[in-house]
């Protein structure tokens, strides 16, 4: 996609803080971290969200997120780590071409991944499993 700056980005016509590079990802160091070394997974080809990517580049991203965390977590010295992948502004999505934040996570960090846990109801439960299916 011609105007989407993370293609410009994991394509390397923007310059980046490139951590990692091959045929189809680049990873870089985000300029807006919420952290130090929080970092963004591109694919290079543009693919809007989760939904769109297919498998196998999706799986490839994930096992991508895990190289770059477990090498991360030796460089940075952090606690954890969170592995976010939005889709759709509902979600926060707020770049419309699939990538994923790793943010690396130090205990009292306060860069939190929160919500106000509610609860599920039989009604919600029933609901969605008899109207879920994988076939």
């Amino acid at each position: 996609m011609s105007d989407c700056i993370f293609c410009k980005i994991a394509n390397g016509e923007i310059p980046s803080a490139t951590l990692y590079e091959d045929e189809d990802f680049r990873v870089i160091l985000d300029l807006g971290p919420a952290n130090k070394g929080h970092a963004l997974v591109l694919p290079k080809q543009h693919y809007a969200n989760l939904y769109e990517i297919p498998d196998e580049l999706a799986g490839k991203a994930m096992v991508l997120a895990k190289k770059i965390i477990t090498r991360m977590r030796d460089v940075l010295g952090c606690d954890g780590y969170n592995v976010v992948q939005n889709n759709g502004e509902a979600a926060g999505q707020t770049v419309f071409h699939f990538h994923i934040h790793l943010i690396p996570r130090s205990v009292g960090d306060n860069a939190g991944i929160t919500w106000t846990p509610g609860e599920l109801t039989e009604e919600d439960k029933q609901e969605i499993l008899e109207k879920f299916s994988m076939d």
